[in-house]
């Protein structure tokens, strides 16, 4: 529903932003990363990218600094046992590049330092995510990345409207750098006619 909010940063705390967007203010929980990048500009103005979560008794948003961090939190909600707030601590004690490799290298110790997560749950995030987490990179906050992320989550709706199971077409997505031969980055509709053929 909300993609992103941008505004004046008018308030921050290590779990909380609020964004004035238009004189109506957004209260975002955040992680300590987002917080870190934020300290820097307060009362400037600031994009956040967000995750909306609607319960029977509350609506919450989420907002992160960088378009990877949310990426990442979206993967981590998906894995049972994985809630919101664990997903949030996760991203406050490492950092994206820093779970993405703990992940990819199936270094359970490394995520089980994560306070709240146990042995059991350490082994299903890695073991679940290992061929999810390749295509999360963070710096997504620049131009180039930024494009590029974006050209991949609308290849990925795309292909996940025309039938196509969601973990399959992410870990295609995730496996490989989606250039052409002369070594140009393809657009979404090379991605998704490649993307096509594969599947």
């Amino acid at each position: 529903m909300y993609e992103y909010f941008q505004g004046r940063l008018a308030s921050l705390e290590p779990t909380q932003a609020v964004v004035d967007c238009g004189g109506v203010g957004y209260l975002l929980e955040i992680t300590l990363n987002t917080y870190e990048s934020l300290r820097r500009v307060e009362g400037e103005q600031v994009k956040l990218y967000a995750h909306h979560v609607v319960r029977e008794d509350a609506q919450q948003l989420f907002g992160f600094y960088e378009m990877a961090e949310r990426e990442m939190f979206r993967i981590l909600v998906g894995v049972n046992g994985v809630g919101n707030q664990t997903a949030r601590v996760m991203l406050s004690s490492l950092t994206v590049d820093e779970l993405r490799e703990a992940i990819q290298t199936q270094d359970v110790k490394k995520v089980q330092r994560v306070k709240g997560i146990g042995a059991k749950t350490a082994q299903r995030i890695v073991l679940e995510l290992a061929d999810k987490v390749g295509g999360v990179v963070s710096g997504e906050r620049s131009v180039v990345s930024g494009e590029r992320t974006r050209t991949l989550e609308e290849a990925l709706t795309a292909l996940t409207m025309l039938g196509f199971a969601k973990p399959a077409v992410e870990k295609l997505l995730s496996s490989g750098d989606w250039k052409n031969a002369d070594g140009s980055p393809m657009t979404v509709e090379e991605i998704i006619k490649e993307g096509l053929r594969r599947l």
